[in-house]
């Protein structure tokens, strides 16, 4: 199964209480206080992984809850730090809040000015100033995003996805979800002269919890577009390792299909298939955006035509759909490099499609194959390495 969407909810971990106590011990009858401090709240933390290529694990985990804090201790004993949750992703997963959920981190809990009037109920103050934190695969800090700003990807908001907070690409990369409390401070923190023996300590700080939508945009170089039954999956396995399912009907690739094609130099390509492209695709008729985000990240566009119309379309007519298709969906689509590939020139009626459609579409250069029969195949691998190369 093949899992690109799916919504979660996070919880880091609470900070554990504060400790009231006070030193005790033979002939030394008035200790001091010595409670000790809470542990802190685990933090759930997404790491981008390249070995994974889905959200299946996601699916069937869909609640990642980090553990909580210890509690402080008597003789000034701190409670153990809850253990951080991390939970690996693939590479290209974006990170949506949804609407409406609860902030992802939490307050920040601080003394008050009037907190030594107040010892039965400590005041805890808010920070807003707090934003989650990604962090690189060395494990530094790269950046501290800002969530009125706009966001990593210029993606920052969407009616039903809410606002996207991270954009999760090279391995190893870290985002704080969910930041863990802070634990409370024991008594012993609050004695002064006046008062040596403060009867009060502070709460665990809550945890930040919220709903989030993860998304993958897979990453590769090669994105393969046409209409279903054109030949992709069967490019695909002429031109790499990949064995995706094909058969002589439509919708026989269901989702996105990954290809590493590799050179006698030992140079290395990434080409993603996806579903066919079918009219109405940008308002997600058919498999529509579930695929068409998947060409998003792609350097170069291989738009893959019929020639020989097999299901009685015309090879210009689906040119000028796709490209449609692709400009209402982003019209940063088309301002990528694309090469124009006619496929299953081994029909007979494909040469007199061929002529038509140079006559019909004017100033587009088109490269012949015939992918089942290894046509054209070594000049399409060659185009596509010196596309990319330019694109890089």
């Amino acid at each position: 199964m093949f899992v690109d969407e799916i919504k979660i909810y996070a919880r880091a971990g609470h900070g554990g209480k504060g400790c009231v106590a006070f030193h005790r011990e033979a002939f030394v009858p008035k200790g001091g206080p010595s409670g000790g401090n809470g542990g802190r709240g685990g933090s759930v933390i997404l790491q981008a992984d390249h070995d994974l290529n889905n959200l299946i694990a996601q699916y069937y985990q869909p609640r990642l809850v980090a553990a909580e804090g210890e509690h402080g201790l008597g003789k000034g004993m701190d409670g153990h730090a809850g253990k951080d949750l991390i939970v690996k992703v693939p590479c290209g997963t974006l990170v949506w809040q949804l609407a409406g959920s609860a902030g992802i981190l939490p307050a920040t809990t601080k003394p008050g000015k009037n907190f030594e009037e107040e010892e039965e109920k400590p005041r805890l103050t808010t920070s807003a100033s707090k934003r989650p934190l990604i962090r690189s695969a060395s494990g530094a800090l790269a950046q501290e995003i800002d969530l009125s700003k706009e966001s990593v990807v210029g993606e920052s908001a969407s009616a039903d996805k809410g606002e996207l907070i991270a954009d999760l690409t090279q391995h190893g990369q870290q985002f704080v979800l969910c930041q863990g409390g802070r634990g409370g401070l024991g008594n012993r923190n609050f004695a002064t002269a006046a008062r040596q023996t403060p009867r009060f300590a502070q709460p665990g700080e809550p945890g930040g919890e919220g709903d989030f939508l993860l998304e993958l945009r897979i990453i590769a170089e090669v994105g393969l577009i046409g209409y279903p039954n054109a030949g992709k999956s069967t490019l695909l396995t002429a031109i790499s390792k990949a064995r995706p399912k094909v058969a002589p009907y439509p919708f026989t690739t269901l989702h996105p299909q990954i290809g590493i094609v590799e050179y006698g130099d030992f140079h290395r390509l990434t080409v993603c298939d996806v579903p066919g492209v079918i009219e109405g695709a940008h308002q997600n008729v058919g498999l529509g955006h579930a695929f068409l985000r998947h060409i998003e990240r792609c350097k170069i566009l291989v738009l893959l035509l019929d020639m020989a119309g097999t299901d009685n379309r015309a090879p210009w007519d689906d040119y000028k759909q796709l490209l449609k298709e692709l400009e209402l969906y982003d019209p940063t689509l088309l301002e990528k490099p694309r090469l124009v590939v006619a496929n299953k020139m081994d029909e007979a009626v494909a040469e007199t499609n061929l002529k038509q459609f140079k006559k019909k579409i004017k100033k587009v250069a088109l490269l012949p194959i015939s992918a089942a029969f290894d046509q054209g195949v070594e000049k399409f691998l060659k185009m596509i390495r010196e596309a990319v190369g330019e694109a890089s």
